[in-house]
């Protein structure tokens, strides 16, 4: 108890920091900013040539200009300097010119540098980046969108919207059919984090990125072959994650982050916007990166303990007289031993991303290739019988695996956009891809029966392979009705998903007593891994699901856009079907299926009384395919027929400048699945009602201080349960509260030039293990610390050394107990790695 209440403090005086340093902030102007001087004014500058840093020293004091920056973005660079009579914002735009950075107003009075790089090519140098600028203002009459590498407003293959203030989260995501989005006018939840933030936290996987987001926890292993999340106390698997908005093509088990631009999430059910699939706590979409206007050649070399190297290629190119087309690609290599005891891992990652922009016709296409061998994995279905107390975490680095368990995989995907605006604010687009994904395993997942730690370890195999292929074709138009503005958004999704496994008889394996406290591993040899079926030896049809939807939604808008309301929904058809692949009888028959469809309403309303300031809420149906039996349930070959769940929620949004916060209450309803933990059967009984409240904030409070952080509240409840037996109880694996901190500090230069302080705290309060309430896990808090260091490289380009420790303390714990499975949390882990651009 005591350690809940210190983690509610933590977040509540954390948040409450936040707020007063945000109010310190001016809310960033439209107009150019004014100097001491005049707009028209001059001033004599006397300015030598030499480093960047003392000369914007010697600009401020001459010009009388107020300045502020990270002084990373100044570390090795030069300037040619000025000498003579100058208006102060040409004058600075003379100093900054072959630097690569560029300026904008952060108060009438107050300049502070960007660099374009990580801005995404986010709009004119004098103006301010705002979450509701989707649109670059400022722009040339009769320029394109493309010019600058983002889309038209109607359109989404481009660059993403720009980053926010310190350039961790993003100004405005991809809300599915809807298109992009600023945060300010997006009737939903919605995050994304930028490839700054991916890069700076040396993230290898998405859910190393989610983790920033006090609504979403990991609930897989982090040794194991697989990602899984859950989302306002929802499972998300990461078969549910979208790549460029398409279902079912990105990896079903784990997505590495190279390749990836920004990783976004909108929470709440996403029947309307993603096509009638995903999941109803919310939505994971990838944003594949896109070469920029200026050439990149960069190579990370990473070091991860225990004795892991990983390389990093990431190239990007544009050609053709206007830029037209960008070739990117990311090749990557990681192999070695991790932290956990006898367990090692093989990653190699390639992704080529080609796009195409023209005056009105604009293409991608996306390759993705990975390989994943894991050596004495950890198993997301290790359990604990009824009735024992859940012991104590073990030591993070004990491994229950032996070194002869293995889970090798294998992924293809290609996936495609193209758009053509018929008229200046009309595009109809078209997408498609598929993906294949091939796992050949021998793993073992423990029963806990003593609260000692004694407990009864299984091994299993199950080779499979996962194939997926959707497409889309839509259309989105703005107009104008009198005094109301129109968005019209049509779209068409077909999505299917087949599971190809069994067709062999299971061979005998070892079930044998070990200790989590002191595992017991088998010798190699023990089990004939060659004589092993294999997924590429045409296992047969086991599972398919077909998705089929039209969605349509107008979003009208009165004011000047301060009242938007969007009234829409989706008829979505369910095709789900299962097939008998035990040898013998009935071998190939259809087992079960059902076809369900339904028009699923939705209805989203945001009201702006100030530019800064948005009220939202929304109300949401959605059809979803039945929850799936885990590899380890007795009925682990059975479907469920589709369910409907609901979502209302209502929120606020608000723009201090250069920090942002939202806040959010919600309500969401979903049929609830579960593996009972005596009987190993996984069935679907009542429903689970999560009720909610979420704060975050993020931003650059000050000057050289970045935060991204939030908390979460969560009352999970299991109601109308057979029987009515566990009515009133708390959901299993959801937390009352979740607590999120990240943070940077640029250490000023007189004290250490180039160098910033960083920092993470997680804290996630105790969890019901069973629906009975009878068994649970304490609660647990997570430090990371590290620093960043820039300097000029002998080619004159920056190298970035990074250095973090994650979980400093070495702290053992449970991080989940969602879904009648234990996970243990990684150990201290340490990487460095250093950054060379050429």
């Amino acid at each position: 108890m005591g350690g809940r209440l210190a983690g509610m403090a933590l977040a509540g005086v954390s948040l409450l920091v936040l707020v007063p340093a945000a109010q310190g902030q001016t809310t960033l102007p439209r107009e150019k900013p004014e100097a001491t001087q005049g707009p028209g004014d001059t001033v004599a500058l006397s300015i030598p040539n030499g480093p960047l840093e003392p000369a914007l020293v010697r600009f401020t004091e001459q010009a009388g200009v107020k300045l502020v920056y990270g002084t990373d973005l100044t570390q090795s660079l030069t300037t040619t300097g000025l000498e003579g009579t100058f208006q102060p914002l040409d004058a600075l735009r003379r100093l900054l010119d072959g630097t690569g950075l560029a300026y904008r107003s952060v108060s009438p009075s107050t300049l502070t540098l960007v660099n374009p790089r990580y801005a995404q090519l986010g709009g004119s140098a004098e103006q301010a980046v705002r979450l509701d600028e989707i649109v670059v203002e400022g722009r040339p009459a009769g320029a394109r969108a493309g010019d600058r590498g983002l889309p038209p407003p109607t359109g989404t293959v481009g660059q993403p919207p720009p980053p926010y203030a310190g350039g961790q989260v993003a100004t405005g995501t991809r809300v599915g059919f809807l298109g992009n989005r600023s945060v300010l006018t997006t009737p939903f939840n919605v995050t994304g984090f930028t490839e700054k933030l991916i890069a700076d936290q040396q993230s290898r996987t998405v859910a190393d990125v989610v983790l920033n987001d006090s609504s979403v926890r990991n609930d897989a292993p982090p040794f194991s072959e697989r990602d899984s999340f859950f989302i306002r106390g929802f499972p998300v698997t990461s078969l549910d994650v979208a790549f460029d908005g398409l279902f079912y093509l990105a990896n079903p088990r784990r997505s590495y982050a190279v390749g990836l631009e920004r990783i976004e999430i909108l929470k709440g059910p996403s029947a309307l916007i993603s096509g009638g699939t995903g999941r109803v706590g919310g939505t994971i979409n990838l944003i594949p990166k896109r070469a920029y206007d200026e050439p990149l050649t960069r190579l990370t070399t990473t070091y991860l303990s225990d004795s892991q190297v990983w390389t990093h290629a990431d190239l990007g190119r544009r050609f053709g007289p206007s830029k037209e087309w960008g070739v990117r690609t990311n090749l990557s290599y990681r192999n070695g031993n991790t932290a956990l005891d006898k367990n090692a891992i093989e990653v190699g990652v390639a992704t080529l991303g080609l796009d195409y922009r023209g005056e009105r016709l604009r293409a991608s296409l996306d390759l993705v290739h990975n390989t994943q061998n894991v050596t004495a994995p950890t198993s997301l279905f290790n359990a604990v019988a009824p009735g024992i107390p859940i012991p104590r975490a073990p030591n993070p680095r004990l491994n229950t695996a032996s070194s002869l368990e293995y889970i090798d995989s294998r992924y293809n995907m290609a996936a495609g956009r193209v758009e053509y605006d018929i008229l200046p604010d009309m595009t109809v687009y078209a997408a498609g891809g598929v993906s294949r994904y091939n796992e050949d395993f021998l793993t073992s997942s423990y029963r806990i029966t003593s609260v000692t730690g004694q407990a009864t370890n299984s091994l299993a195999i199950q080779p499979q392979e996962i194939s997926g292929m959707t497409g889309e074709v839509g259309l989105r138009a703005k107009f104008q009705t009198g005094f109301i503005g129109h968005q019209i958004n049509v779209a068409a999704v077909e999505a299917d998903n087949r599971n190809y496994r069994g067709g062999f008889l299971a061979p005998t394996l070892p079930v044998f007593q070990t200790n989590i406290y002191d595992p017991v591993h088998l010798p190699r040899g023990s089990v004939a891994t060659a004589l092993l079926p294999r997924s590429d030896n045409g296992r047969p049809l086991f599972a398919k699901l077909a998705v089929r939807s039209v969605g349509l939604a107008d979003t009208l808008s009165l004011g000047d856009d301060r009242f938007l309301l969007t009234l829409g929904g989706r008829f979505q058809q369910i095709d789900q079907q299962s097939y008998n692949t035990r040898p013998g009888t009935g071998f190939g028959n259809l087992a079960a299926t059902y076809d369900q469809g339904r028009f699923s309403p939705a209805l989203a309303a945001v009201f702006r009384p100030t530019d800064n300031l948005s009220f939202y809420g929304n109300y949401i149906e959605a059809l979803d395919p039945g929850p799936s039996p885990p590899l380890t349930a007795v009925n682990a070959n059975e479907i469920f027929a589709p369910v409907v769940n609901r979502q209302r929620e209502f929120g606020a949004k608000y723009d201090f400048g250069t920090v942002a916060v939202t806040a959010s209450l919600f309500e969401i309803e979903q049929p609830n699945g579960f593996t009972d933990p005596g009987t190993n059967r996984f069935s679907v009984s009542g429903l689970q009602r999560n009720r909610g409240l979420e704060l975050t904030a993020f931003g650059e409070p000050l000057p050289g201080v970045r935060l991204v952080g939030g908390v979460t509240f969560l009352d999970g409840r299991l109601v109308n349960t057979l029987n009515r037996q566990f009515d009133g109880n708390r959901a299993p694996g959801v937390p009352d509260v979740a607590f999120n901190l990240y943070g940077e500090v640029d250490l000023p230069p007189w004290l250490a030039p180039g160098l910033t302080l960083t920092g993470r705290a997680i804290y996630t309060s105790g969890q019901f293990y069973n629906q009975a309430n009878t068994q649970s896990v304490p609660d647990w808090t997570r430090f990371d610390a590290g620093l960043r260091y820039t300097f000029a490289g002998a080619s004159g380009k920056p190298v970035t050394v990074r250095a973090i420790v994650e979980n400093v303390f070495d702290n053992a714990y449970w991080a989940s107990a969602a879904r009648g499975f234990l996970a243990v949390g990684s150990p201290r882990t340490v990487i460095v790695s250093a950054t060379m651009d050429f």
